[in-house]
Protein backbone atom coordinates (compact mmCIF):
# COMPACT_ATOMS: atom_id res chain seq x y z
CA UNK A 1 0.00 0.00 0.00
CA UNK A 2 3.05 2.02 0.69
CA UNK A 3 4.41 1.72 -2.92
CA UNK A 4 0.86 3.01 -4.37
CA UNK A 5 0.60 6.04 -1.75
CA UNK A 6 4.24 7.02 -3.07
CA UNK A 7 3.36 6.71 -6.74
CA UNK A 8 0.15 8.60 -6.15
CA UNK A 9 1.53 11.50 -4.10
CA UNK A 10 3.99 11.29 -6.31
CA UNK A 11 1.64 12.08 -9.44
CA UNK A 12 -0.34 14.21 -7.74
CA UNK A 13 2.59 17.31 -6.65
CA UNK A 14 3.80 17.41 -10.01
CA UNK A 15 0.57 17.92 -11.01
CA UNK A 16 0.16 20.91 -8.75
CA UNK A 17 3.56 22.17 -9.47
CA UNK A 18 2.80 21.82 -13.26
CA UNK A 19 -0.63 23.35 -12.70
CA UNK A 20 0.94 26.51 -10.90
CA UNK A 21 3.70 26.79 -13.65
CA UNK A 22 1.21 26.90 -16.43
CA UNK A 23 -1.38 29.26 -14.66
CA UNK A 24 1.79 31.96 -15.29
CA UNK A 25 1.43 31.75 -19.03
CA UNK A 26 -2.70 32.13 -19.03
CA UNK A 27 -3.41 29.37 -21.09
CA UNK A 28 -7.45 28.28 -21.68
CA UNK A 29 -8.86 26.71 -18.02
CA UNK A 30 -9.10 23.60 -19.76
CA UNK A 31 -5.98 23.56 -20.95
CA UNK A 32 -4.26 23.58 -16.65
CA UNK A 33 -5.93 19.71 -15.74
CA UNK A 34 -4.76 18.56 -19.13
CA UNK A 35 -1.49 20.01 -18.47
CA UNK A 36 -1.37 18.92 -14.77
CA UNK A 37 -2.38 15.07 -15.97
CA UNK A 38 0.36 15.26 -18.72
CA UNK A 39 3.11 16.16 -15.86
CA UNK A 40 1.44 13.79 -13.37
CA UNK A 41 2.00 10.63 -15.92
CA UNK A 42 5.14 11.88 -16.92
CA UNK A 43 6.73 12.51 -13.38
CA UNK A 44 5.09 9.00 -12.54
CA UNK A 45 7.16 6.92 -15.15
CA UNK A 46 9.99 8.65 -14.35
CA UNK A 47 9.58 7.74 -10.54
CA UNK A 48 8.70 4.35 -11.57
CA UNK A 49 11.46 3.79 -13.67
CA UNK A 50 13.63 4.81 -10.92
CA UNK A 51 12.35 2.85 -7.98
CA UNK A 52 11.52 -0.53 -9.50
CA UNK A 53 14.25 -1.03 -12.33
CA UNK A 54 17.57 -0.29 -12.41
CA UNK A 55 17.22 2.35 -14.82
CA UNK A 56 18.98 5.98 -13.36
CA UNK A 57 17.79 9.31 -13.61
CA UNK A 58 19.15 10.04 -16.89
CA UNK A 59 16.98 7.00 -18.96
CA UNK A 60 13.85 7.31 -16.41
CA UNK A 61 14.24 11.44 -17.39
CA UNK A 62 13.93 10.44 -21.17
CA UNK A 63 11.33 8.43 -20.61
CA UNK A 64 9.23 10.41 -18.74
CA UNK A 65 10.04 13.35 -21.40
CA UNK A 66 8.72 10.95 -24.12
CA UNK A 67 5.25 10.49 -22.41
CA UNK A 68 5.12 14.31 -21.77
CA UNK A 69 5.95 14.54 -25.33
CA UNK A 70 3.25 12.35 -26.89
CA UNK A 71 0.21 13.04 -24.64
CA UNK A 72 0.70 16.69 -25.04
CA UNK A 73 0.82 15.78 -28.91
CA UNK A 74 -2.04 14.25 -28.92
CA UNK A 75 -3.93 16.28 -26.61
CA UNK A 76 -3.01 19.39 -28.18
CA UNK A 77 -5.12 19.33 -31.20
CA UNK A 78 -8.30 18.41 -29.35
CA UNK A 79 -8.13 21.47 -27.76
CA UNK A 80 -7.11 23.98 -30.10
CA UNK A 81 -3.75 24.40 -28.00
CA UNK A 82 -0.03 24.17 -29.57
CA UNK A 83 1.25 20.88 -27.66
CA UNK A 84 4.31 23.34 -25.94
CA UNK A 85 1.52 24.87 -23.73
CA UNK A 86 1.33 21.21 -22.20
CA UNK A 87 4.73 19.85 -22.47
CA UNK A 88 6.81 22.71 -20.92
CA UNK A 89 4.89 23.24 -17.68
CA UNK A 90 4.84 19.46 -17.62
CA UNK A 91 8.40 19.37 -17.90
CA UNK A 92 9.05 21.58 -15.18
CA UNK A 93 8.70 19.53 -12.27
CA UNK A 94 11.13 16.90 -13.62
CA UNK A 95 13.71 19.49 -13.51
CA UNK A 96 16.82 18.39 -11.50
CA UNK A 97 17.15 21.04 -9.18
CA UNK A 98 19.04 19.30 -6.69
CA UNK A 99 22.02 17.95 -8.45
CA UNK A 100 21.86 21.84 -9.85
CA UNK A 101 22.19 22.72 -6.14
CA UNK A 102 24.68 20.38 -5.08
CA UNK A 103 26.90 21.47 -8.35
CA UNK A 104 27.06 25.00 -7.23
CA UNK A 105 26.96 23.88 -3.59
CA UNK A 106 30.48 22.22 -5.02
CA UNK A 107 31.84 24.96 -6.87
CA UNK A 108 31.19 27.58 -3.54
CA UNK A 109 33.35 24.30 -1.48
CA UNK A 110 35.58 24.36 -4.09
CA UNK A 111 36.62 27.83 -4.08
CA UNK A 112 37.11 28.32 -0.55
CA UNK A 113 38.91 24.82 0.10
CA UNK A 114 42.32 25.35 2.20
CA UNK A 115 44.10 22.43 0.68
CA UNK A 116 44.50 20.56 -2.71
CA UNK A 117 42.89 17.86 -1.58
CA UNK A 118 39.65 18.90 0.03
CA UNK A 119 39.30 21.25 -3.42
CA UNK A 120 39.57 18.03 -5.74
CA UNK A 121 36.92 16.13 -3.63
CA UNK A 122 34.67 19.45 -3.92
CA UNK A 123 35.20 19.57 -7.41
CA UNK A 124 34.47 16.58 -8.01
CA UNK A 125 31.12 16.90 -6.57
CA UNK A 126 30.46 20.13 -8.89
CA UNK A 127 31.14 18.05 -11.65
CA UNK A 128 29.65 15.13 -11.22
CA UNK A 129 26.40 16.91 -10.11
CA UNK A 130 26.75 18.93 -12.99
CA UNK A 131 26.76 16.51 -15.77
CA UNK A 132 24.00 14.62 -14.39
CA UNK A 133 21.76 18.04 -14.12
CA UNK A 134 23.10 19.17 -17.94
CA UNK A 135 22.35 15.54 -19.26
CA UNK A 136 19.26 15.06 -17.43
CA UNK A 137 17.57 17.82 -19.13
CA UNK A 138 19.37 17.34 -22.54
CA UNK A 139 17.19 14.01 -22.28
CA UNK A 140 14.02 15.74 -21.31
CA UNK A 141 14.72 18.03 -24.53
CA UNK A 142 15.31 15.19 -26.69
CA UNK A 143 12.02 13.24 -25.17
CA UNK A 144 10.14 16.00 -25.25
CA UNK A 145 10.62 17.21 -29.21
CA UNK A 146 10.35 13.78 -30.83
CA UNK A 147 6.84 13.06 -30.33
CA UNK A 148 6.77 16.93 -31.85
CA UNK A 149 9.41 16.03 -34.93
CA UNK A 150 7.62 12.55 -35.37
CA UNK A 151 4.04 13.52 -35.73
CA UNK A 152 4.62 16.93 -37.34
CA UNK A 153 1.87 17.51 -39.50
CA UNK A 154 -0.33 16.81 -35.91
CA UNK A 155 1.78 19.50 -34.27
CA UNK A 156 1.78 22.29 -36.19
CA UNK A 157 -1.88 22.39 -37.19
CA UNK A 158 -2.60 22.33 -33.68
CA UNK A 159 -4.33 25.63 -33.43
CA UNK A 160 -6.01 25.20 -36.93
CA UNK A 161 -10.15 24.67 -36.84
Amino acid sequence: MSIIWDILSDGFFSALAAIGFSAVSNPPRVALKWCGLIAALGHVTRYCLMTFTPAGIVPASLAGALVVGVLAVVIGPRLKCPPETFSYPALLPMIPGIYAYRSMQGFVMALSAASEQEFSHYFYVCQSNFVTCVFVILCMVIGQMIPALVFKRLTYTATKG
